[in-house]
């Protein structure tokens, strides 16, 4: 992918995630990245195009960051609390697909598709690992919420207060076969793009 090309989706990402899908023109994007308007249709010839690509992106390297993670850590349910906890670090900036997810209904449809692909994949990956389908929801449900928390309460500890809490309640899930070791290209802030200490 080339620069340019880069900056538009880390610049689209950015708004994305504090103001939703109307939280950005082309223009603006243009002005992030020091670009013609025209520059930014040239890659991503609609903003539905643009949105999709964001998302699409952020799942693919959230899958990367848990397969790596998983390398390290045995139990499932810690890896995916920190693999949100850095936008919960990132003053306001949440994940664009808990941003995205909580308005579903009004998206596009070829960027709603790639927001439920997000989350089908954390619920698939959960349950690859042994945990069960229901538990797996409730898991997912629970991570979004405190995300959603902590961001309205501009308060970043309470996502670690309500994952503390859920950790400590339940058992380790003993995991499911190995996973090969993948490169992660800045998942999450902290310990890559997206994911503090996570």
């Amino acid at each position: 992918m080339n620069d340019v090309k880069t900056a538009i989706l880390d610049a689209a990402e950015r708004r994305i995630q504090l103001g939703g899908f109307g939280g950005f023109s082309f223009r603006e994007i243009a002005t992030d990245v020091g670009i013609k308007s025209s520059s930014v249709h040239y890659h991503f010839p609609t903003k539905e195009d643009l949105a999709a690509a964001v998302i699409r992106r952020w799942r693919e390297e959230t899958s990367k960051f848990v397969d790596e993670a998983l390398q390290k850590e045995p139990d499932p349910v810690r890896v995916w609390a920190r693999a949100f906890r850095g936008t919960a670090q990132s003053e306001g900036r949440m994940c664009p697909c808990t941003v995205l997810g909580a308005a579903s209904q009004d998206l596009p449809p070829q960027v709603a598709k790639e927001v439920k692909a997000f989350f089908q994949m954390c619920l698939d990956k959960l349950v690859a690992e042994g945990v069960a389908p229901s538990a797996a929801a409730e898991l997912l449900s629970t991570i979004t919420g405190a995300l959603v928390v902590a961001n309205a309460l501009g308060d970043p500890a309470a996502y670690d207060r309500a994952i503390g809490d859920l950790l400590r309640q339940r058992k380790p899930v003993p995991r499911r076969g190995a996973h090969n070791s993948a490169h992660v290209r800045g998942v999450h802030k902290g310990t890559s793009r997206r994911a503090a200490g996570a």
